[in-house]
């Protein structure tokens, strides 16, 4: 039987290659290198990155998929008005390591060297659920880096209260147990939670889909456990870059009631908006809504018209 996902994935990346975008591994240090896509016109012959002549856009993925097809309607989208930027986080498509680090902190340091080794001077980052977190790490750790933020389907920190609550409200006793699956059962569980209504898909994609997205189990397993930290741990929320939420009505994650809480302990920074009929994964869900909202998130941040 032909294996859909490792057709799909050639594709995806003939069509970044239309929109202009270039594939790069950028060594942060020996051992650690993260892949990014890069927009082709920035990449110079001796390998010295030209500044991007349009306002940068990063996209970070989140924790089921890598940058690519997370993000791929938002490229087409967004590529001919915006810089584009996309990473994989350690441990996703092309990025690993070889250090024993597994905290939001040193993933948020890695992409942060790894776009200012790319010639990226300031940015706007954004970042669905596990990159949003990642997002906001790099937004207090490198403020002139990240300009402003979009956010979807998060939390700036994942607090031992929010997890304990977001698990019971899934069913699950921890988070690898959900966004680790072992079976084909357990990836359509992970996407029937992920999205307000799951279309139908005959069973082997499932399968395809198991065997294509879930590598690097036990580093990735050791990032979720790093990941949670206690309620004393969790950093001030005073941000000084604007802040967009953008959410689906039926996160079952991170559901509305988290992201007004979150809205308010932001403060006047920051703005909330939701899609209805859209779950966690709602720039897939629901793309055209999602697209025609971050463009004119986009636009209220930058002087770059709309193409």
């Amino acid at each position: 039987m032909v294996k859909v996902f490792w057709l799909i994935a050639p594709l995806l990346h003939g069509l970044m290659k239309l929109v202009g975008m270039t594939p790069q591994l950028v060594e942060i240090e020996p051992g650690t290198v993260i892949n990014i896509w890069v927009p082709s016109e920035t990449i110079t012959k001796n390998n010295v990155y030209k500044r991007a002549n349009k306002h940068v856009v990063v996209l970070v993925h989140g924790f089921a998929t890598d940058g690519i097809f997370t993000w791929l309607f938002q490229v087409l989208a967004l590529s001919g008005t915006y810089s584009l930027y996309v990473p994989d986080l350690l441990f996703f498509g092309g990025s690993f390591t070889d250090k024993t680090e597994r905290s939001s902190s040193f993933q948020a340091e890695c992409l942060s060297k790894a776009l200012r080794n790319l010639g990226v001077e300031e940015c706007t980052l954004v970042g669905l659920s596990y990159g949003g977190m990642i997002g906001f790490k790099m937004a207090k750790l490198h403020p002139d880096l990240v300009e402003s933020l979009v956010v979807s389907s998060t939390v700036v920190e994942l607090t031992e209260s929010i997890s304990r609550s977001s698990l019971e409200n899934i069913g699950f006793s921890c988070w690898s147990d959900y966004l680790l699956p072992e079976t084909a059962g357990g990836v359509k569980v992970l996407l029937s939670i992920g999205t307000h209504k799951l279309p139908c898909i005959p069973n082997f994609m499932f399968k395809d889909f198991l065997e294509v997205m879930f590598s690097n189990r036990k580093e990735r397993a050791e990032l979720l456990e790093a990941l949670v930290i206690s309620d004393k741990e969790a950093a001030n929320t005073d941000y000084h870059q604007r802040i967009h939420m953008l959410w689906g009505d039926d996160d079952k994650i991170f559901n509305l009631q988290v992201a007004q809480k979150m809205k308010e302990e932001l403060g006047s920074k920051a703005t909330f908006q939701y899609i209805k009929t859209a779950g966690h994964l709602v720039q897939l869900e629901r793309p055209c809504v999602y697209n025609s909202r971050l463009k004119k998130i986009l636009l209220s941040l930058t002087k770059t018209p709309q193409q």
